[in-house]
């Protein structure tokens, strides 16, 4: 568990990095949350088989696994699904920064509540 931790904060940490594209930076943070939802179904003995479509079978899981008060971030996160895909596969330079700072934050806060819910629901898995 430590190391999949340690993948999620790397993304967050790299999602910090000025001198990357806001497209690239936005990505990133995505990519540790989506890290860190992953890790909460892992916890639960779920996994999202690494095909089309997965990264939204996650946030549409999450809630069901985590509980419902997390209904919003998944919501949430699924629009930067949307965000992530057009900006990886579609066009460059669609994400503001606006947006980099917001991924940013509820990124954050996302990594805070899951710490919470594995030191309740598996603190073996933290310890």
């Amino acid at each position: 568990m430590a190391d999949l931790l340690a993948v999620a904060q790397r993304d967050l940490d790299d999602a910090r990095v000025t001198g990357l594209s806001l497209d690239r930076r936005f990505a990133t943070a995505y990519s540790g949350a989506l890290q860190l939802a992953t890790i909460v179904l892992a916890a639960s003995g779920f996994r999202a088989a690494a095909q089309r479509g997965h990264h939204a079978v996650v946030w549409q899981a999450l809630p069901e696994v985590m509980g419902h008060g997390v209904g919003e971030t998944a919501v949430y996160f699924d629009s930067c699904r949307a965000l992530r895909n057009t900006t990886d596969y579609d066009r460059a330079g669609v994400v503001s920064e606006t947006e980099v700072d917001e991924v940013m934050r509820e990124s954050e806060a996302f990594r805070d509540q899951v710490l919470d819910w594995l030191n309740t629901e598996h603190p073996r898995l933290v310890r």
